[in-house]
């Protein structure tokens, strides 16, 4: 756990975790429990941690892309277009970020 937290990349995975975990519960528990049992408490909760997270990911990943040199056609945007495919974050953190991760901790 703690090179989620000790390298650049590892945050920014840890970033796309929690931002797609937080879509799986807005998603599949939230919106559901809104309209078929009319109970939006959890969707005004879970709505804008979910946001802020979106947000977090999108602005961490440009930072991370700066800092590390990424070529932007070849990684940056991939990264910043899987955030707005649903469950794009867990795809694209095991074809992409992993190996980076990988590679920073090698370093």
């Amino acid at each position: 756990m703690s090179t989620y937290i000790s390298t650049l990349i590892g945050r920014l995975r840890l970033i796309a975790f929690l931002e797609g975990i937080s879509l799986i519960i807005l998603v599949l528990i939230a919106v559901p429990l809104k309209y078929y049992f009319d109970f939006p408490l959890l969707v005004k909760v879970v709505g804008p941690i979910h946001g802020v997270l979106f947000l977090g990911f999108v602005f961490y990943t440009v930072r991370v892309s700066l800092e590390e040199e990424w070529k932007f056609w070849k990684t940056t945007w991939k990264v910043l277009l899987s955030s707005l495919i649903p469950f794009g974050t867990f795809y694209i953190d095991r074809k992409i970020l992993r190996g980076l991760h990988d590679l920073e901790l090698a370093r």
